[in-house]
Protein backbone atom coordinates (compact mmCIF):
# COMPACT_ATOMS: atom_id res chain seq x y z
CA UNK A 1 0.00 0.00 0.00
CA UNK A 2 1.64 3.01 -1.54
CA UNK A 3 2.04 6.04 1.27
CA UNK A 4 2.69 9.69 1.75
CA UNK A 5 3.77 11.84 -0.92
CA UNK A 6 6.54 12.54 -2.84
CA UNK A 7 7.12 15.36 -0.45
CA UNK A 8 7.17 13.62 2.86
CA UNK A 9 10.33 12.52 4.27
CA UNK A 10 10.73 9.07 6.35
CA UNK A 11 13.55 8.99 8.36
CA UNK A 12 14.12 5.97 10.77
CA UNK A 13 16.40 6.05 14.10
CA UNK A 14 17.80 2.58 15.38
CA UNK A 15 20.68 1.36 17.75
CA UNK A 16 20.40 -0.15 21.46
CA UNK A 17 19.52 1.48 24.14
CA UNK A 18 20.83 4.44 25.63
CA UNK A 19 22.48 4.96 21.80
CA UNK A 20 21.33 8.21 21.84
CA UNK A 21 17.89 7.53 18.93
CA UNK A 22 15.57 10.09 21.21
CA UNK A 23 17.79 12.69 21.73
CA UNK A 24 18.50 12.42 18.04
CA UNK A 25 14.88 12.35 17.17
CA UNK A 26 13.90 14.66 19.26
CA UNK A 27 16.89 17.40 17.74
CA UNK A 28 15.36 16.98 14.30
CA UNK A 29 11.96 17.76 15.35
CA UNK A 30 13.33 21.00 17.55
CA UNK A 31 15.13 21.95 14.51
CA UNK A 32 12.42 21.65 11.67
CA UNK A 33 9.57 22.44 13.83
CA UNK A 34 5.70 21.39 13.14
CA UNK A 35 5.14 19.24 10.43
CA UNK A 36 7.16 16.30 11.96
CA UNK A 37 5.59 13.32 13.81
CA UNK A 38 7.66 11.62 15.98
CA UNK A 39 6.66 7.91 16.40
CA UNK A 40 8.91 6.52 18.69
CA UNK A 41 8.54 2.70 20.06
CA UNK A 42 8.84 3.04 23.16
CA UNK A 43 6.11 5.29 23.90
CA UNK A 44 3.89 3.19 22.16
CA UNK A 45 5.27 0.14 23.46
CA UNK A 46 5.49 0.76 27.11
CA UNK A 47 3.21 3.73 27.32
CA UNK A 48 0.11 2.91 24.91
CA UNK A 49 0.12 -0.73 24.86
CA UNK A 50 2.26 -1.62 27.98
CA UNK A 51 3.52 -4.84 26.63
CA UNK A 52 6.83 -6.99 26.22
CA UNK A 53 9.18 -6.17 23.50
CA UNK A 54 8.64 -9.69 21.54
CA UNK A 55 8.21 -11.14 18.49
CA UNK A 56 4.99 -10.07 16.67
CA UNK A 57 3.70 -7.72 19.04
CA UNK A 58 0.83 -6.00 18.75
CA UNK A 59 3.48 -2.30 18.72
CA UNK A 60 4.82 -3.49 15.61
CA UNK A 61 1.81 -2.54 13.50
CA UNK A 62 1.11 0.08 15.65
CA UNK A 63 4.32 1.73 14.45
CA UNK A 64 4.03 1.01 11.32
CA UNK A 65 0.06 2.54 11.25
CA UNK A 66 1.07 5.83 12.98
CA UNK A 67 3.58 6.50 10.60
CA UNK A 68 1.28 5.62 7.67
CA UNK A 69 -0.95 7.77 8.65
CA UNK A 70 1.44 11.00 9.71
CA UNK A 71 2.75 10.49 6.43
CA UNK A 72 -1.07 10.16 4.45
CA UNK A 73 -1.74 13.46 6.52
CA UNK A 74 1.15 15.33 4.99
CA UNK A 75 3.93 15.45 8.06
CA UNK A 76 7.15 14.54 7.82
CA UNK A 77 8.14 11.23 10.09
CA UNK A 78 10.29 10.13 12.03
CA UNK A 79 10.53 6.44 13.49
CA UNK A 80 13.11 6.03 16.24
CA UNK A 81 13.22 2.76 18.73
CA UNK A 82 15.59 0.05 19.26
CA UNK A 83 13.77 -1.91 16.82
CA UNK A 84 15.51 -5.02 16.62
CA UNK A 85 16.02 -6.35 12.95
CA UNK A 86 14.55 -9.63 13.19
CA UNK A 87 11.34 -8.02 15.07
CA UNK A 88 10.74 -4.73 13.04
CA UNK A 89 12.70 -5.70 9.85
CA UNK A 90 10.03 -6.68 7.46
CA UNK A 91 7.69 -4.42 8.90
CA UNK A 92 10.48 -1.22 8.92
CA UNK A 93 11.10 -2.49 4.86
CA UNK A 94 7.61 -2.31 3.93
CA UNK A 95 7.05 1.09 5.33
CA UNK A 96 10.32 2.34 3.43
CA UNK A 97 9.62 0.37 0.35
CA UNK A 98 6.00 1.78 0.10
CA UNK A 99 7.06 5.67 1.14
CA UNK A 100 6.44 7.55 -2.26
CA UNK A 101 8.97 10.26 -0.80
CA UNK A 102 12.40 10.21 0.24
CA UNK A 103 13.38 7.62 3.12
CA UNK A 104 16.50 7.37 4.82
CA UNK A 105 17.25 4.95 7.96
CA UNK A 106 20.14 5.17 10.09
CA UNK A 107 21.58 3.10 12.78
CA UNK A 108 23.19 4.54 15.35
CA UNK A 109 26.20 2.45 15.82
CA UNK A 110 27.38 2.37 20.08
CA UNK A 111 29.64 0.15 21.94
CA UNK A 112 28.47 -1.64 24.73
CA UNK A 113 31.11 0.15 26.70
CA UNK A 114 29.81 3.46 25.39
CA UNK A 115 26.02 2.33 26.06
CA UNK A 116 27.08 1.61 29.88
CA UNK A 117 28.74 5.27 29.67
CA UNK A 118 25.56 7.20 28.28
CA UNK A 119 23.05 5.17 30.36
CA UNK A 120 24.75 6.45 33.48
CA UNK A 121 23.92 10.30 32.20
CA UNK A 122 19.78 9.57 32.03
CA UNK A 123 18.41 12.09 33.32
CA UNK A 124 15.57 9.90 34.92
CA UNK A 125 16.58 8.46 37.97
CA UNK A 126 13.58 6.08 39.24
CA UNK A 127 14.52 4.81 35.18
CA UNK A 128 18.16 4.56 36.40
CA UNK A 129 17.14 2.22 39.05
CA UNK A 130 14.84 0.19 37.09
CA UNK A 131 17.09 -0.20 34.17
CA UNK A 132 20.64 -2.21 35.42
CA UNK A 133 23.62 -2.01 33.80
CA UNK A 134 22.98 -6.55 33.37
CA UNK A 135 19.39 -5.59 31.89
CA UNK A 136 21.48 -3.43 29.44
CA UNK A 137 24.04 -5.76 29.01
CA UNK A 138 21.03 -8.44 27.77
CA UNK A 139 19.22 -6.28 25.52
CA UNK A 140 22.62 -5.44 23.75
CA UNK A 141 22.95 -6.38 19.91
CA UNK A 142 26.32 -5.30 18.42
CA UNK A 143 25.10 -3.70 14.47
CA UNK A 144 21.91 -5.07 14.70
CA UNK A 145 21.32 -4.23 10.76
CA UNK A 146 18.40 -4.37 8.39
CA UNK A 147 19.13 -6.06 5.58
CA UNK A 148 20.23 -5.11 2.04
CA UNK A 149 22.79 -2.22 3.55
CA UNK A 150 19.43 0.26 3.79
CA UNK A 151 21.04 1.91 7.12
CA UNK A 152 23.87 4.85 7.25
CA UNK A 153 26.05 4.05 10.30
CA UNK A 154 26.98 7.20 12.62
CA UNK A 155 29.33 6.40 15.28
CA UNK A 156 29.60 7.36 18.89
CA UNK A 157 31.88 9.66 17.90
CA UNK A 158 29.42 12.14 16.20
CA UNK A 159 28.15 14.17 18.63
CA UNK A 160 24.46 14.84 19.23
CA UNK A 161 24.60 18.50 17.01
CA UNK A 162 26.58 16.79 14.06
CA UNK A 163 24.03 13.39 13.77
CA UNK A 164 20.81 16.17 13.60
CA UNK A 165 22.84 18.20 10.96
CA UNK A 166 24.28 15.20 8.84
CA UNK A 167 20.46 13.48 9.39
CA UNK A 168 18.97 17.17 8.59
CA UNK A 169 21.00 17.79 5.37
CA UNK A 170 20.73 13.96 4.24
CA UNK A 171 16.71 14.15 4.03
CA UNK A 172 16.46 17.62 2.88
CA UNK A 173 14.56 18.32 5.90
CA UNK A 174 17.22 21.37 6.19
CA UNK A 175 16.03 22.78 3.14
CA UNK A 176 11.85 22.33 3.40
CA UNK A 177 9.89 24.96 5.85
CA UNK A 178 7.87 23.54 8.60
CA UNK A 179 3.71 23.45 8.52
CA UNK A 180 1.58 26.00 9.72
CA UNK A 181 -0.49 23.95 11.81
Amino acid sequence: MIVGSEATRLVVIRGNSASGKSSVAAGIRNRFGRGLALVGQDNLRRVVLRERDRPGAANIGLISTVARYALDAGYHVVVEGILYADRYGEMLEALVREHRGTSRCYYLDVSLAETMIRHATKPDAEYLTHVTDQELTGWYRARDLLPGGVETLIGADSSLKETVDHIMRDTGLDRLPPRDL
